[in-house]
């Protein structure tokens, strides 16, 4: 049975695991995505970190490589015991279109990734 959260949510999360690195303030850590969405990114929390709810900070998700990445400004919207929830804030056109691209590959419904892409705008 879904949960009140996941009931509301309104944007489908991908599993994705990949390489990003976090950036907040003067501090930069690597760590790995757990899931992805058009709205937000859930990465393994890494050693040391200790930056409060509602801190702003950037994410850059390495792809191919480190050829292409999806940079986001997120927020840090919940602290697990090992993982760190994020909303996105701003993401650059070429980054969107990434992500668009990824969630498209996952999802297969191309009405559900419009209605999802919608909401994004929204």
């Amino acid at each position: 049975m879904p949960t009140p959260s996941a009931e509301k949510r309104q944007f489908q999360r991908i599993e994705f695991d990949a390489v990003c690195e976090l950036h907040c303030e003067e501090e930069v850590w690597q760590t790995e995505v757990l899931d992805i969405s058009l709205k937000g990114v859930l990465v393994r929390k890494p050693r040391g970190w200790e930056a409060p709810l509602n801190r702003p900070c950037e994410l850059v998700i390495h792809l191919d490589d480190y050829d292409r990445a999806i940079v986001m400004a997120v927020e840090l919207r919940h602290v697990e015991d090992d993982h760190l929830g994020f909303k996105c804030q701003y993401i650059d056109l070429d980054s969107v279109t990434h992500l668009k691209r990824l969630v498209e590959l996952n999802l297969g419904d191309p009405a559900l990734l419009e209605r999802e892409f919608a909401h994004m705008l929204d």
